[in-house]
């Protein structure tokens, strides 16, 4: 079983930035693929970003490149979020996800276990 705890959410002003975190623990962390995903109310769940965990290739959803960077540490069993010059857009729960194996997926169907989400909201 894996366990993941998103952190790090909270209120900001349009174009500010904000770091998500998400702690795992249960299995090997540094085998395993970690994405991140968001979802607006009334809206489906999106991808935003994955990290793979052999070459560390990276994958973006087009709406955060260059402004949203995937990053991780195996040493402290957590991959991190760090989001910058935030839009109204951006607002929404945000869910930390793991699979196994070195693929940056990007669709929700392939990743096995999802911590609860932490809360991003953007005022404008």
């Amino acid at each position: 079983q894996v366990q993941l705890v998103e952190s790090g959410g909270g209120l900001v002003q349009a174009g500010g930035s904000l770091r998500l975190s998400c702690a795992a623990s249960g299995r090997t962390f540094s085998r395993s693929t970690m994405g991140w995903f968001r979802q607006a109310p009334g809206k489906e769940r999106e991808f935003v970003a994955a990290i793979s965990w052999i070459r560390g290739r990276t994958a973006y959803a087009d709406s955060v490149k260059g402004r949203f960077t995937i990053s991780r540490d195996n040493a402290k069993n957590t991959v991190y979020l760090q989001m910058n010059d935030l839009k109204p857009e951006d607002t929404a729960v945000y869910y930390c996800t793991t699979r196994s194996g070195d693929k940056a997926a990007t669709t929700q169907t392939e990743y096995a276990y999802w911590g609860q989400g932490t809360q991003v909201t953007v005022s404008s």
